[in-house]
């Protein structure tokens, strides 16, 4: 498992305000672009784990380096002794398409339905479509309409640490895109 670093997500999970619960995740990723899917991977002692199983739903919410110790306090700690939202001051908001809340504080939240759970061993992982994203205005770049993911600020976890992601150094295809020639022979 030495595919590192991974992202770093919040996933918050519940149909009601009392039951409303917070999990950090780092096993999660795309899985398929059309129907747009993804996964998480859950053990299944995890107070989410048994919200998801009965729910169906959950919200991947995107972290930030403002919400480091949040997503590493919300690691930590079950949903079954406290509040995650209130504890970490954290507001819940509602989802478009699913009961879940999303993380109003997230620059991304990515509101999932389960199609399938797939136990594996330690975890089991919960194949999701994607129903609904909510972006912060903030972070979409009004030139392009596209999510700024530099000025979000993500963060990725790697062998129990959590780092800020560094410059980008190129976009698909870079690598093989002919140079411009200068007109006047060259």
């Amino acid at each position: 498992t030495l595919i590192y670093p991974l992202p770093v997500v919040l996933v918050s999970c519940g149909e009601r305000e009392e039951e409303f619960n917070l999990v950090t995740v780092a096993w999660t990723g795309t899985v398929c672009t059309d129907p747009p899917m993804c996964y998480i991977s859950l053990r299944r002692e995890r107070h989410s784990h048994e919200i998801i199983s009965r729910t169906g739903e959950f919200v991947i919410n995107l972290t930030t380096e403002e919400l480091a110790r949040a997503t590493d306090w919300c690691g930590v700690k079950s949903g079954r002794d406290c509040d995650k939202f209130r504890e970490m001051g954290l507001t819940p908001a509602p989802g478009v398409a699913v009961k879940a809340p999303v993380v109003a504080e997230a620059p991304l939240s990515i509101e999932c339905r389960v199609r399938q759970v797939m136990p594996l061993g330690s975890h089991d992982m919960f194949l999701a479509e994607v129903v609904n994203v909510q972006a912060d205005d903030r972070y979409i770049d009004p030139a392009t309409g596209r999510f700024s993911l530099e000025a979000a600020r993500p963060i990725v976890y790697s062998h129990g640490h959590y780092f800020r992601l560094g410059e980008m150094l190129g976009h698909f295809g870079w690598s093989v895109r002919r140079k411009k020639t200068r007109s006047g022979g060259r």
